[in-house]
Order: C-alpha cells, then sequence, then structure tokens
C-alpha cells in the first residue's frame, strides 16, 4: 500500500475520538482466540462506579504528563492509532529526555504503522526529546501494561499483560526502531512444582531466621496498599524502568484488581517484627474477561458478570508483584512465601501459576521460578530509537 492514501488525525484528552480510539481494537483483534482487553470503563471512566479511566484527564497519571493520540485512516477508514507522551515524572528521575509511544494498534499495513510513529516521533521532537520509546500505554515505567510480544503468541494473556499479532515487531524495526530490552513470562504448572524440595528449603529457612508471614487483611485494604507500595518502591529501586509508584496511582490500579484479590494469595514476610518482603499472585480475571463474539455482546456488564460468576473458579494466577529488601534478599524468603503460597492455592483449585513481567536479565526472580518449577513461555520487547 502506497503513504499517500494515509491521513493521521492528532486529538488530545476529552476530545470525542477518544473513544474511537479505545475501542478500535476490537475492530482489529475480532475473532482472536487469545486477545483480552481491559475492561472500557479502564480506559474511558465509569463516573457511577468511580473509575477513573487511563484516556480520560481524571486519571493520577495526567498529574505529571503530556499526551497526544494519533488515529490513521486510509480512504477514511480507521486503520491504526498511537500516542505519544511526555512522562515528567519518569525524566527527572532518570535526568532523561526520553519520549515515549504506546497504545500501538494498527492493520498490516506498513505505511499506516509508519505514519503513525512518524507523527509520534515529530510530537516529541517539538518537545525536546532524544529518544523515543514504546510501546507501552503512555509509558513504560515498571507498573504499566506495555510491550510488543514477541514469543508466545499462542497463549492468552493474563490480567494487566499485552497481546498482539506477530507482524507488530517487524513493524517496528522497520521504521528503524531496535531492542532495548525485553521482559518474559514463566509458566508453572502446579503438578511439576518440586513440592518436597520447596518444603526442605523454607524449613531451612524458617529454623535460621525469625521470619513471621501473614496474609493480606481486607478489612484494611488501604493501609496493605500503603504497604505494598512502601515495599514495591524499596525492593524494584534499581530495575531498568523502574519509576516510584505514587498512591494515587496505585490505589486505581488496586480499585481495578480488588474485586478479584484472593488475601491469601497476597502474603507479607516479616523479620523481627520488620517488613521485609510481598509476594502477591492475583487470580487471573482475564480467564473470564476474554471476549466470546456472541450475539449477547462482551459489554463491561457482561464481562463483569461472568467475571463475579467464575472468581472464585479461576484455575490460573498472575504472580503480579514479588519484592524483597536489598538487605533480606540472601535469606530464601522467597522460597518460604512460595511454598505457603502453593499449600494455600492447591487445595483452591489454583493449578498454574506466571511469574511475569520479568527483566530477561534480573536473576533474581529467574532462578526462583526456575526453581519452583517454571518455564520461559512468553516475551515482549521495548524498543527504542535516537531523536535527531
Amino acid at each position: 500500500m502506497g503513504d499517500a492514501a494515509v491521513s493521521i488525525e492528532q486529538f488530545g484528552l476529552g476530545d470525542a475520538r477518544i473513544k474511537e480510539f479505545a475501542l478500535l481494537p476490537w475492530r482489529l483483534y475480532r475473532g482472536d482466540p487469545h486477545w483480552t482487553p481491559p475492561l472500557t470503563m479502564d480506559l474511558l471512566g465509569n463516573r457511577l462506579l468511580g473509575a477513573k479511566g487511563l484516556l480520560t484527564a481524571e486519571h493520577p497519571y495526567h498529574a505529571s504528563a503530556e499526551v497526544t493520540h494519533f488515529l490513521a485512516k486510509r480512504d477514511g477508514r480507521t486503520v491504526g492509532r498511537v500516542a505519544a507522551s511526555v512522562n515528567r515524572r519518569f525524566n527527572d528521575h532518570y535526568g532523561s529526555k526520553i519520549g515515549f509511544f504506546g497504545f500501538f494498534e494498527v492493520e498490516e499495513d506498513a505505511g499506516a504503522a509508519a505514519a503513525l510513529l512518524d507523527a509520534a516521533r515529530a510530537w516529541l521532537v517539538e518537545r525536546g526529546m532524544t529518544a523515543m520509546r514504546g510501546p507501552g500505554e503512555y509509558s513504560n515505567a515498571t507498573h504499566e501494561r506495555q510491550g510488543v510480544l514477541v514469543e508466545g503468541f499462542e497463549f492468552d494473556p493474563t490480567v494487566e499483560l499485552t497481546h498482539n499479532p506477530p507482524y507488530y515487531g517487524a513493524l517496528l524495526e522497520g521504521f528503524g526502531l531496535a531492542k532495548v530490552k525485553d521482559y518474559v513470562a514463566y509458566l508453572i504448572d502446579f503438578d511439576d512444582v518440586p513440592r518436597e524440595r520447596i518444603e526442605r528449603l523454607a524449613a531451612g529457612v524458617r529454623r535460621r531466621a525469625n521470619i513471621e508471614t501473614r496474609c493480606a487483611d481486607m478489612r484494611n485494604f488501604n493501609a496493605e496498599v500503603k504497604l505494598i507500595v512502601r515495599l514495591y518502591n524499596e525492593a524494584w529501586a534499581d530495575n531498568w524502568g523502574f519509576l516510584p509508584l505514587t498512591d494515587e496511582e496505585a490505589d486505581a490500579l488496586a480499585e481495578t484488581l480488588k474485586p478479584i484479590v484472593d488475601p491469601g494469595l497476597v502474603r507479607f514476610a516479616y523479620v523481627d517484627g520488620e517488613p521485609v518482603a510481598v509476594f502477591g499472585a492475583i487470580p487471573d480475571p482475564n480467564w473470564a474477561l476474554r471476549p466470546r463474539w456472541k450475539w449477547y455482546g462482551d459489554s463491561d456488564a457482561v464481562r463483569l458478570v461472568r467475571l463475579l460468576i467464575m472468581r472464585r473458579h479461576i484455575p490460573r494466577v498472575r504472580l503480579m508483584f514479588f519484592g524483597i529488601r536489598p538487605q533480606w534478599r540472601r535469606l530464601g524468603v522467597d522460597a518460604v512465601l512460595f511454598q505457603e503460597l502453593y499449600e494455600y492455592g492447591i487445595p483452591r483449585g489454583y493449578r498454574q501459576g506466571e511469574p511475569s513481567l520479568l527483566l530477561e536479565d534480573n536473576e533474581m526472580v529467574i532462578r526462583p521460578s526456575v526453581a519452583m518449577g517454571g518455564h520461559e513461555y512468553k516475551r515482549w520487547r521495548i524498543y527504542e530509537m535516537p531523536l535527531a
């Protein structure tokens, strides 16, 4: 296809076209057996339910970022989308001038993809950015939904993870973007867990150290979220792409996940009364939220009802946050917490666990994932290019 027929429309938050921007993937992925989008209210908000959608000015992300959006049209038909953003808090944290592109979705159309990415690049250059990184949603901080899938297309995505056609990587590389980092996911079939070995390791750690553990207390949900944020911000501080999570961002994510939380899958570890680690898994709501493409539709209401019916019968969990404060990392706390989660999960019907997104070179997390019986089965890529 030639580029001449491609036109680009740009708009900001609050524009009526933001709805088309949000809903375009429903057409692009029609019939895909694996694609699972977030709830529409997570993007566009829902005043009745108090949801602050990411594509609305009310979302806490926009307090420290500037964003714009682009739609690509060919002969009047929308064929793709992309967003560009300058996350001031990210750049202040790193002393950088990195601009981001995200929400990248497009038909298999190299001309449209190039036009979208070129529009994002020009917008970032105007704002003095020296590099363009993506894709993500708006940006590539550790706690955001991000990356383009490059391996594992035959598997369903778990909650907060992306899925896309295999040709996306080639479109991005064809534009001149190059890999800067990969994330991976490991799959643990609980039938394959070396149970006796994990029990021995956990017992040895308990003998050597004064470790106490507990599960999450949903009666004090807000306090538990704050403790998770505190442990997260210390444990992940040295990771590539890390950006301290604010209380407001944590609250927005927690409210999204609260209906599905099983408190027995969220474990805290203490040494001599001091909190040192958190190990948090979530029953995967995507198990219930995946579109069914039926006549009665896949509205938020239909998908939420399905989730409420199925939420205690989901066999798969995603290990979303696992962090140990640096001075306690060689103690073996991970073995204790995993053993407890495993013993809790098996009688309740959990059969698979997925540690993700893991930095490809983060051996401190990959080694325990392998020791627990896991194997790599998915990979996502973050791309970057310099800006003149």
